[in-house]
């Protein structure tokens, strides 16, 4: 598996011309994954990961910059939490979702902000389990030129960060995209990850399912509202 994942990384990269590859790091299991992931396809040279804090709590912060020390990662802290109370300020009030993915959104600007700066490609973070439920922002975390995990559910994900020797405090963290204090994706999204897997894995097999009606319903749902967030835009063909 990790050998796959890096020999496709080296051929991205390859094919796109690129020079390297930006990436955000939240000190999640994903994001460390990844990268180590792209710090073994292209070397710790070619290898840019942004802590790009948005009125995150300080502890995700020190989580990240602690991981790219141990694994000798370069990686640069960007604090955007200005720019987003100043667009919140310019902005008409809205929501909580509204507010809150300005966050990814804003991540994936400087991402691409270094991506050209450096010709590099910006790899993006996001599991299978995450990419099929819909759970990630469109042009946001969603943003991205590679996704080396997405053909990983997320047990697949802490297999493989075992195999790569990921601490176990990053693997056993509850998952947060860190939007607003006290979110864990797995309460946002209604559902744990070990039932949705199961849900995803027994669809691709065409095994029966044995999760609760209401609990397969809520993924089919989800599964179904946020298809659009897997395609790209709408072409109206004359």
């Amino acid at each position: 598996m990790k050998e796959k994942i890096v020999s496709w990384l080296k051929d991205q990269v390859n094919a796109a011309g690129a020079k390297g590859i930006v990436m955000g790091l939240s000190g999640g299991i994903d994001s460390c994954v990844a990268a180590v992931l792209a710090k073994q396809a292209v070397g710790a040279d070619r290898l840019l990961c942004l802590i790009l804090p948005c009125q995150s709590a300080a502890g995700d912060t020190r989580e990240a910059k602690m991981f790219a020390r141990r694994f000798g990662i370069k990686a640069k802290t960007i604090d955007l939490s200005n720019p987003y109370n100043s667009l919140i300020k310019i902005l008409p009030p809205a929501g909580s979702l509204a507010r809150s993915n300005l966050k990814p959104r804003l991540r994936m600007l400087a991402l691409y902000y270094f991506a050209n700066k450096y010709n590099y490609l910006v790899c993006g973070t996001g599991n299978k389990s995450e990419l099929k439920a819909g759970y990630f922002t469109k042009f946001g975390d969603g943003g991205a030129d590679i996704l080396p995990i997405a053909g990983l559910l997320k047990k697949d994900v802490i297999k493989l960060a075992r195999q790569l020797r990921i601490p176990e405090n990053i693997i056993l963290k509850p998952p947060t995209a860190g939007l607003y204090q006290g979110q864990t994706d797995e309460g946002e999204m209604g559902i744990t990850y070990a039932a949705l897997d199961d849900i995803l894995e027994r669809m691709e097999q065409g095994r029966r399912q044995t999760a609760p009606k209401a609990q397969l319903k809520k993924v089919k749902q989800m599964m179904l509202r946020s298809e659009h967030k897997r395609q790209g835009p709408k072409i109206c063909c004359l």
